[in-house]
């Protein structure tokens, strides 16, 4: 499948459906090599302008899909108007076609007792469900052995809860490491899956509006949101007013002496 790609402040989104997004994941699987998916939003690009490193790690993904609403936004000022794919939902999707083809999977982050109970309920909802490694993301001590449980138990789907940027730092650490893994940062989702934090009401999830109910259950995300937000929307429009004014802008001619 050909990826379509926009631009954004110079990291390039992915425009698929879901269902398309899926099936890429699927031939990423089924690919000889380890795959990064990044769910990618304007704070991590506002990190990424920062950290060189970091932006390298985002434009060297197989897959980036439009997980924060801001980048819907930005892409609909760029005439692209396309389905947010949501990190949370995309992971669940994941977990749900790896039970449905027997992809063996692996579980790393959150604390002790949240990974725990996000196992059992995921289990309880997808008993088929083959995981074959977990471990919480409180292993700096000891992060070899956690390569190495990884390594050994050979899965093919990795999903990483340890917020950026550090879930996307370990995921491009692996993709040297593990032979063919698709890998995927998913944040606090397991803290969700437990049950220790409550997801927005679906109306808040289809009106994209998941982003301003959890700022309003927890008021601290305020500060991270904004100006971010904000600023990068008038970043992406500030982008395209120069290129099309660049566009419209024709060479001057240059007379020469006969």
């Amino acid at each position: 499948m050909q990826r379509r790609q926009k631009n954004l402040l110079g990291y390039n989104i992915d425009l698929f459906s879901v269902d398309e997004a899926l099936d890429y994941s699927n031939s990423l699987i089924d690919s000889a090599k380890s795959s990064h998916i990044v769910t990618i939003n304007p704070e991590i690009i506002e990190y990424a302008n920062k950290h060189e490193d970091f932006a390298k790690i985002l434009k060297e993904a197989e897959l980036v899909i439009p997980d924060g609403i801001g980048i819907k936004i930005g892409l609909k000022i760029n005439g692209e108007d396309v389905q947010r794919i949501t990190g949370i939902g995309f992971a669940h999707s994941l977990l749900e076609n790896a039970q449905k083809n027997n992809i063996p999977v692996a579980l790393v982050g959150a604390k002790p007792h949240v990974i725990e109970k996000a196992y059992e309920n995921l289990k309880q909802e997808m008993p088929e469900l083959n995981i074959v490694y977990k471990h919480d993301g409180y292993f700096k001590d000891c992060k070899q052995e956690v390569i190495d449980g990884i390594k050994n138990s050979s899965p093919k789907l990795l999903l990483v809860a340890l917020g950026a940027p550090m879930q996307e730092e370990f995921i491009y650490e692996l993709k040297s490491i593990l032979p063919s893994t698709l890998m995927i940062g998913i944040g606090g989702s397991f803290d969700v899956w437990a049950g220790e934090v409550q997801r927005a009401p679906e109306i808040w999830q289809k009106l994209g509006l998941e982003w301003l109910y959890r700022t309003i259950k927890q008021p601290e995300r305020f500060k991270r949101i904004f100006p971010t937000l904000p600023l990068f929307v008038y970043n992406v429009i500030k982008e395209k007013f120069t290129k099309n004014t660049a566009m419209s802008e024709c060479p001057r001619s240059i007379k020469t002496r006969s």
